[in-house]
């Protein structure tokens, strides 16, 4: 039987990296730019890949490719085994941003990068010129699976949930933001709403689940603190698709202020206080413990707070 020591000593650490990139991109020629070899020495580790794991891992679909049904198993694997490996290769040595190559993972909404993407990335390219930003967006299963999900990547910039209350899950606080009611311009509604305005109304809810309410979705639990079971006329997997579905539809929505009022003279918004007090929408960026001593992860999470810093 051969030993696990044996097969790690036969590992050719590059294929790692390919794999890595080839499951990101799907697509060989991407993944060739992203690690800095050739397409044709990319093809020649996709080849050898496929033999190791006896199957195709991308399968050709039209003009690309799509992940086998196993390459869908390995996505999370390889991450966390390359974040492992660079971590452990690079345990005691100092982080220079200046001349550092490395590549940071978070997961943020739309929102999030609505509000800040643009000073995250501003701030990084000007520290650090040759770091790169991997900014992956939040789908219901990375946030379903938040325990695989941030051993996997740097940081999750998310607002807190129940799914958060980890041991092993560190955070920070990135800032405050204002819930508002946000209509179009020819909305029939007047400068003040009421209770039984917005229960009339229809509604356009981001990620609403109609057998789930209240939800974890933030919007969900501050309608139930009104009282509301909204009547969904539109239903979004999006924050920043929300106020687009609004212009004029006559349709209402609750939302954070700064997303709304950087749409609002575009879209001919009218942004609307809520009958009700509400408790402000609060962002935070959270982590794995393991990376708390990192180097680089400290010097990453300085960056994201800078970025956050004029909300």
């Amino acid at each position: 039987m051969t030993s696990s020591s044996a097969r790690l000593a036969r590992l050719d650490l590059n294929l790692l990296v390919v794999l890595r990139e080839l499951l990101r991109e799907r697509n060989v020629t991407r993944a060739a730019a992203r690690v800095g070899v050739s397409q044709p020495a990319a093809s020649a580790a996709l080849a050898r890949l496929r033999r190791h794991f006896d199957d195709e891992l991308l399968v050709r679909k039209g003009a690309g490719y799509e992940l086998s049904a196993l390459a869908h198993q390995l996505v999370d694997q390889v991450e966390t085994v390359c974040d492992g490996i660079d971590r452990l290769l690079s345990t005691g040595a100092d982080f220079d941003p200046a001349t550092s190559h490395h590549e940071f993972t978070i997961v943020m909404s739309d929102y999030a990068i609505a509000v800040m993407g643009e000073r995250l990335a501003a701030e990084t390219r000007a520290r650090a010129p040759h770091v790169r930003l991997n900014i992956v967006l939040v789908r219901e299963a990375l946030a379903a699976g938040i325990d695989r999900t941030i051993r996997a990547v740097d940081a999750v910039v998310s607002s807190a949930t129940a799914r958060f209350r980890l041991p092993e899950i560190r955070s920070a606080l990135l800032f405050r933001d204002r819930w508002v009611c946000v209509v179009g311009r020819d909305a029939p509604y007047g400068d003040t709403l009421t209770l039984d305005e917005l229960r009339d109304a229809g509604w356009v809810v981001p990620y609403h689940r109609d057998s789930e309410f209240p939800s974890v979705v933030p919007v969900s639990g501050q309608l139930a603190a009104l009282g509301i079971r909204p009547t969904v006329a539109v239903r979004v997997d999006s924050y920043i698709a929300v106020p687009f579905l609004l212009a004029s539809s006559g349709h209402m929505a609750l939302m954070q202020e700064t997303l709304a009022r950087t749409l609002q003279a575009r879209l001919g918004l009218r942004v609307l206080d809520p009958p009700a007090p509400l408790e402000p929408f609060v962002e935070r960026v959270w982590w794995h413990e393991r990376l708390t001593p990192d180097p680089a992860h400290r010097w990453f999470r300085r960056i994201v707070e800078r970025a956050a810093r004029p909300l």
